[in-house]
């Protein structure tokens, strides 16, 4: 093998199989959109603890999978060895929000559609998506359930506590009952007027 043939090995002709301009605009675009996503993330957290650092690999698992696809459709026998040496990473990492798995697909497919230079598909899609969760994530759809214990000496001050709770409460179910000689034990769950608990 002589020094002219290094040149001309096809591990030199690859640099070349995808342009500079395609990797710039479809690096930039999945940095635009990555953002996009973890801003939609940040606006649609309701967990206990907010993760920053979530977010930010949301942006960087979107330029990671689009560097990636740009490498596999450029070359098939690449493709298939990195489908081999993806195939043995593990993740072990525990995803405690479930919502926070939409936004990690999201992001993995932002990639792979931008990098088959699907723009306007991705750009779109994301707009959507994005809306979606927005409306749906912080949308209030109903109360919160609270639990009242209730300690009744008879049947009397049962029906009496039982009458009062629904009339100051928008909705009063009794979840468990427990008797015994001179006590009455109700556990009730209620659905409050304005969060207001001022009648207990």
């Amino acid at each position: 093998m002589t020094f002219s043939d290094i040149f001309k090995s096809s591990f030199l002709e690859n640099i070349t199989s995808v342009s500079i301009l395609d990797m710039v605009l479809a690096i930039v675009l999945a940095f635009g959109i990555g953002l996009f996503i973890f801003l939609v993330y940040k606006k649609t957290f309701q967990g206990v603890m907010y993760s920053s650092s979530f977010g930010v690999t949301l942006i960087a698992l979107t330029m990671i999978t689009t560097v990636v696809i740009l490498a596999v459709t450029s070359n098939v026998v690449l493709s298939l060895g990195m489908v081999g040496a993806l195939s043995i990473v593990r993740f072990r990492a525990a995803i405690k929000e479930p919502l926070d798995i939409a936004f990690l697909f999201w992001a993995i497919a932002v990639g792979i559609v931008l990098a088959a230079g699907m723009i306007p598909l991705a750009v779109i899609g994301s707009v959507v998506i994005g809306v979606i969760l927005l409306v749906f994530v912080n949308r209030k759809s109903h109360s919160n359930p609270y639990i009242v214990v209730l300690q009744c000496e008879n049947h009397e001050s049962e029906t009496n506590a039982k009458e009062y709770l629904e009339m100051r409460t928008q909705r009063c179910v009794v979840k468990s009952k427990s008797a015994q000689k001179g006590e009455i034990e109700l556990n009730l769950e209620v659905r409050l007027k304005d969060d207001d608990t001022d009648f207990i």
